[in-house]
């Protein structure tokens, strides 16, 4: 059954409502305008009206929490202990080549806790979300991680690093460590879809580098509250202090993280 409370109505609601245009302009990718940002690094037009969206749809329901946005940076607000983090296309690149690999995230922080998320990919409509203590859910359906055990019959997701990024040298150390040791290797270039499907029992562990708490906020609580195990790669709890991850169920945790820190 899909959950029912307060943080779901608000938050679902503002994704739904900024959903209608990213929907739109993806329709219509090849018109859209984009500048660039930073190497490999795009900012659309589309990116921009939906955070819009997100922020007056949730200050609208929330007025007195403050945001840390992809585009529009840290808003304090006028309650220091509570913060929605969001970013409103995770996959921009993605986006922009029409492929329907994307996602708006929203998290909700209090006193530096991650206690909802939600990752919504309205391309397909699938629609993920947790609350701390609460579960987690794809659409109508409650999600646990995978339950295997064994590595070689394991398939991972990661993120590569792009033009414009450092660390290539090291994630290939990485890589080809992980590739001799498990079934299969995906990059889909989605962080919140990517824990988001370790949480759905999609795939059996994710790891990357180079992150934001945007990217990962909401996907951290899928997965905690699907039964699985989400550290930094040194095995850290508080993800969000770093920016790297590695997301599995609980069995597989130990396994690769000493694989990925033997790279």
């Amino acid at each position: 059954m899909a959950p029912s409370s307060a943080l779901w109505t608000v938050m679902t609601a503002a994704a739904r409502k900024a959903a209608r245009a990213m929907k739109r302009d993806f329709g219509e990718v090849e018109q859209l305008q984009v500048s660039h940002k930073g190497p490999s690094d795009y900012v659309t037009a589309a990116d921009l009206r939906v955070e819009k969206t997100l922020r007056d749809e949730l200050l609208k329901a929330r007025p007195k929490f403050g945001f840390l946005l992809e585009e529009g940076g840290a808003i304090e607000g006028a309650d220091p202990a509570h913060r929605w983090i969001i970013d409103p296309i995770d996959g921009t690149t993605n986006f922009l080549h029409g492929i329907p690999h994307v996602a708006i995230s929203i998290a909700l922080e209090h006193n530096g806790e991650i206690i909802a998320g939600l990752v919504y990919n309205p391309i397909i409509e699938e629609m993920y979300f947790a609350e701390r203590g609460k579960g987690a859910f794809l659409n109508d359906r409650r999600l646990r991680v995978s339950s295997r055990s064994d590595l070689t019959q394991s398939l991972l997701a990661t993120g590569i690093p792009f033009h414009g990024r450092p660390g290539h040298k090291p994630f290939l150390n990485q890589l080809e460590t992980v590739m001799d040791k498990v079934s299969g290797v995906r990059r889909m270039g989605s962080a919140a879809l990517d824990l988001a499907y370790v949480a759905a029992g999609r795939y059996d562990g994710y790891w990357e580098v180079g992150l934001q708490p945007w990217d990962m906020a909401a996907g951290i609580l899928l997965v905690r509250e699907a039964g699985g195990y989400v550290t930094t790669l040194a095995g850290k709890q508080d993800v969000l202090a770093g920016k790297d991850v590695l997301a599995t169920n609980p069995t597989l945790h130990r396994p690769l993280m000493d694989l990925l820190n033997k790279a």
